[in-house]
C-alpha cells in the first residue's frame, strides 16, 4: 500500500499516522497508571532530581516530534492550494491559542476547590470538555454553517461560564483560574507555533532547521549549566517554552519531516536507514556522554533527556517506514487508526471517563488494579479509548483544530 503518490499533492503519510496512533495508545495507558498500584517503576515517569528515563518520560517528547513531522506536509499542502501567508498565518495562530485554551483549563484542574466552588470538580470538568467539543468540532462535513456558528459560540459561551464559577486555592484563600504552567496541550501549542513559524519563513532551507534544532538544544545546555543566570529576571515574560526542550523535539521532527517530502515520498528509500540511523546514533551518543553534567531528567528537561529521547523517536520512525510504507503493513495497525486520526479526541475522551467514574462513585477492585493485572486493564483502557473515538469519528463527531 503506497504511502503517498510522486505528482507533489501528498496523501496521507501512513508510517507517520501510526506513530501518532501507537504515541497515543501509550499516552493514554501511561496516563492511566495512576489507578494502579505495585506495578514496575520503569513504566512511570522517573521522580524529579532523579536520574534515569522511563517509559512515560518518552512519550511526550515523541508526540512533539510528530507534531514537527507533520507540518512540512499540511503547511506546503495549504499552500499548493493557494492559501496567501496570511491565511496560513491566521490558521497556524488559531490552532495554538486552542492548544493554549485547553492547557490553561486542564492545568486549573489540578488546583480546583470543590467546597468553594459551585460545581463539583468532575462536573466542571466534564463541562470544560463539552464546551472544547462545541468549539473545535470538525464541522467540515457538514453542511448547515449557520448551526456551526450557534454550535461554536454556544461552547464560547459556556466555556467563558465555567471560567466564572471556577474556584481554586485553599478553603482559607480561594483564588479564580490562574496562569500555573500551560499544561501538555499548551507546551505542544507553543512547539506547534516556534517550528511552523520557522518552516513557513525558511520553507526547504534543511540547513537552516538543523541550525535551530542545534540552537535549542543549545540554549537548553546553556541553562542546565547556569550560562543563562542572568537573564533570570525576564524569564517569567520572555523565555523559549522549556528552555528550549519542546521546540527542539518539533524542529527535529521538522527535519526528518522535510526529509521524507523530498526523499522518501518519491519512494527514495535508499538510503533513509543512514540517514535516520546516524541522526539516532549521534543524539543518543550526545545524550549519554553528557549525562554526568545533567543527568537524564523529563521534569527538568534536560539535554540528555531531549537528545536521546529524539534518536530513539527516530529510531521507531525508521522502523514504521519499512513496516508501513515500504511493506505496506498499514492494515496491521487498523484497529488503533483512529488514535491517529483523531488524536484530539481520544486524549480528551477520558477527562469525560474519569469525571463520570468519580460522580457515580464507581472503581475498579484493586486486584485488578495491581500488578500484571492492572497493567493489562490499562493497556485495555487505552484500546477501549480508542475504539470510542472510531466509532466517534465514524458519527462525524471528532475534533479538528
Amino acid at each position: 500500500m503506497p504511502s503517498t503518490n510522486t505528482s507533489g499533492s501528498f496523501s496521507r503519510i501512513y508510517s507517520i499516522d501510526v506513530f501518532r496512533a501507537l504515541t497515543m495508545l501509550l499516552m493514554i495507558f501511561v496516563n492511566d497508571l495512576w489507578t494502579l498500584r505495585e506495578i514496575p517503576k520503569w513504566l512511570d515517569h522517573v521522580p524529579a532530581k532523579v536520574d534515569g528515563l522511563g517509559l512515560a518520560d518518552v512519550v511526550f517528547p515523541a508526540f512533539l516530534v510528530i507534531v514537527g513531522l507533520s507540518i512540512p506536509f499540511a503547511l506546503s499542502r495549504r499552500i499548493a492550494k493557494g492559501e496567501g501567508i496570511h491565511g496560513t498565518l491566521m490558521h497556524i495562530f488559531f490552532r495554538t491559542l486552542a492548544l493554549l485554551t485547553i492547557g490553561v483549563f486542564h492545568v486549573n484542574l489540578e488546583h480546583y476547590n470543590e467546597s468553594e466552588a459551585l460545581l463539583s470538580k468532575p462536573m466542571w470538568q466534564i463541562l470544560i470538555t463539552v464546551a472544547f467539543f462545541m468549539i473545535w468540532l470538525d464541522y467540515s462535513k457538514y453542511q448547515h454553517k449557520k448551526n456551526k456558528i450557534t454550535i461554536q459560540l454556544a461552547g464560547i459561551l459556556l466555556l467563558g461560564v465555567l471560567a466564572l464559577l471556577y474556584k481554586g486555592g485553599s478553603s482559607d484563600a480561594p483564588i479564580w483560574m490562574q496562569f500555573h504552567w500551560w499544561g501538555i496541550l499548551g507546551l505542544i501549542g507553543w512547539a506547534y507555533l516556534i517550528a511552523s513559524l520557522v518552516y513557513l519563513a525558511f520553507r526547504e532551507s534543511m540547513a537552516i532547521y538543523v541550525g535551530f534544532f542545534l540552537f535549542f538544544l543549545f540554549f537548553n545546555s546553556a541553562s542546565k549549566l547556569g550560562w543563562l543566570d542572568f537573564l533570570q529576571n525576564i524569564k517569567p515574560y520572555i523565555w523559549i517554552s522549556g528552555d528550549g526542550s519542546n521546540p527542539a523535539f518539533s524542529m527535529a521532527g521538522v527535519i526528518i519531516g522535510l526529509y521524507y517530502k523530498n526523499y522518501l515520498s518519491p519512494g527514495k528509500y535508499k538510503n533513509y536507514w543512514l540517514v535516520l540511523g546516524a541522526f539516532a546514533f549521534a543524539l543518543i551518543l550526545f545524550g549519554l556522554l553528557t549525562r554526568p553534567l545533567w543527568g537524564i531528567h523529563k521534569i527538568g528537561a534536560s539535554p540528555s533527556w531531549i537528545a536521546i529521547c529524539t534518536g530513539l523517536s527516530f529510531l521507531v520512525l525508521a522502523a514504521l517506514i519499512w513496516l508501513v510504507d515500504q511493506k505496506g503493513k498499514a492494515h496491521w495497525f487498523d484497529l488503533i487508526k483512529p488514535a491517529g486520526t483523531s488524536t484530539l479526541t481520544a486524549y480528551l475522551l477520558p477527562y469525560i471517563h474519569y469525571a463520570l467514574l468519580t460522580l457515580v462513585g464507581i472503581s475498579l477492585p484493586l486486584v485488578l488494579r495491581t500488578g500484571m493485572l492492572g497493567i493489562v486493564k490499562s493497556l485495555l483502557y487505552a484500546l477501549v479509548i480508542i475504539l470510542v473515538t472510531g466509532f466517534l469519528e465514524r458519527k462525524k463527531l471528532r475534533l479538528k483544530i
